[in-house]
């Protein structure tokens, strides 16, 4: 079966991408932030591989994964984690924004830097979890929307450097699903929270396993989703 590492395995999507690829009985590279994630992460996934860095630090990840197993092929290198905070222009501050920029860019740019050679032994697939706030962004969101641009533009440039190597790219643009990170904005926006108008983790993880199950002769280069039905 495949290999895959994935980043945000711990909730929300990433989790439930992780329980798909473990159910069809791929190896699951796993990367925790800490100690403490990785027990948890190993308690939830038994049997899957454990890397431990922080993507809020992206220019020590390569010191952090020298002496750590890793994989020498990959089918799938995963960007799942993310995080984002609400706040006006006017009320986000410099720190708020190097910390945004540093996990939702920097670092799934390092990490697919220092993987490169793992993808192109396996003729991998990178995937980007972006937002719809990567293609129109949103007010009181604009650290946030400003990675996830960024993070498309990320997977162009990879897409056309990497396309003579056999590496297929993925961006995925979930609208409003539920998640943690949802609950969280909603209440710092105010808004009530009703679990029903959302899509599914389960929805997006599967739509991106369709992404990862395409044949070789093609890519599914952008995929948005909508909630609806």
């Amino acid at each position: 079966m495949g290999e895959h590492l994935l980043t945000g395995a711990g909730s929300g999507i990433g989790a439930a991408l992780a329980d798909l690829l473990a159910a069809r009985g791929h190896t699951l590279w796993l990367l925790a932030r800490d100690g403490s994630r990785a027990q948890a992460l190993g308690e939830r996934h038994p049997g899957c591989r454990i890397v431990v860095a922080d993507l809020a630090e992206p220019a020590l990840l390569q010191d952090r994964l020298k002496g750590q197993e890793l994989p020498t092929r990959l089918d799938s290198l995963l960007h799942v984690a993310g995080v984002a905070e609400a706040g006006t222009v006017e009320e986000t501050g410099a720190a708020a924004w190097e910390h945004t920029l540093a996990v939702n860019l920097t670092a799934p740019a390092e990490l697919t830097r220092l993987l490169l050679p793992a993808l192109r032994a396996g003729r991998g697939q990178v995937v980007f979890m972006n937002s719809g706030a990567g293609l129109h962004a949103p007010p009181r969101l604009s650290a946030y929307a400003a990675s996830k641009f960024g993070l498309k533009a990320l997977a162009e440039s990879l897409r056309a450097e990497e396309y003579g190597r056999g590496i297929r790219v993925t961006t995925v643009y979930p609208g409003e699903t539920d998640t943690p990170m949802q609950v969280r904005l909603h209440a710092q926006f105010g808004l009530p929270y009703d679990p029903a108008a959302h899509m599914s983790a389960q929805t997006v993880a599967a739509a991106v396993a369709t992404a990862l199950d395409l044949p070789g002769d093609a890519t599914v280069s952008d995929l948005t989703l909508r909630p609806g039905g």
